[in-house]
């Protein structure tokens, strides 16, 4: 699972069993109706796609990884080999394996090209639910579980993010 310069790569969906890791989790699960999944493509990457809604207090989609050990001690950056047009994204990481717990998030935009974007995991803030948690530990990178993909901030309509990587350095 390691790459060089001394980076750790968490998942790699030039690999088509690697999407198999991952669901949806979206505003549904508070009455919303947007939608989303996460696919392999034949071109050698992943794209995490759907429809984001407003309607019935909605306005989110998002993707989650299966619990694991991802965590790697000293990471300062994590990374993601990425593109999209238009939209703002965030990427979520997590201590433990609860469905309903604190998330660690970095937003990003991606170009229409691929870009490998690197987010210093100092940016990454608390949140539970959407709002930031004040106080909370700050994000222990050797404890990392779970890694998510988020689209939100009333972004509606349809949406498609390709990422070929992910991963800590």
């Amino acid at each position: 699972m390691s790459a060089p310069n001394a980076t750790w790569l968490l998942f790699d969906f030039g690999n088509p069993g690697t999407v198999v890791e991952w669901h949806a989790i979206d505003d549904r699960v508070m009455g919303g109706i947007s939608s989303s999944r996460l696919r392999h493509d034949l071109a050698g990457h992943a794209t995490f796609e759907g429809t984001v809604s407003l309607e019935r207090n909605g306005g989110f989609a998002s993707i989650r990884s299966t619990p694991a050990d991802r965590g790697k001690p000293g990471a300062q950056t994590c990374f993601i080999e990425a593109r999209a047009t238009g939209k703002r994204f965030k990427l979520n990481l997590l201590t433990n394996d609860a469905f309903d717990s604190i998330n660690y998030q970095a937003s990003f935009a991606p170009s229409a090209n691929w870009q490998m974007l690197r987010i210093p995991l100092s940016t990454f803030r608390a949140t539970f639910r959407g709002r930031e948690v004040q106080g909370a530990p700050t994000l222990d990178p050797a404890r990392i579980r779970q890694v998510g993909l988020m689209i939100s901030e009333r972004q509606a309509g349809a949406f498609a993010l390709e990422v070929r990587r992910i991963g800590l350095a």
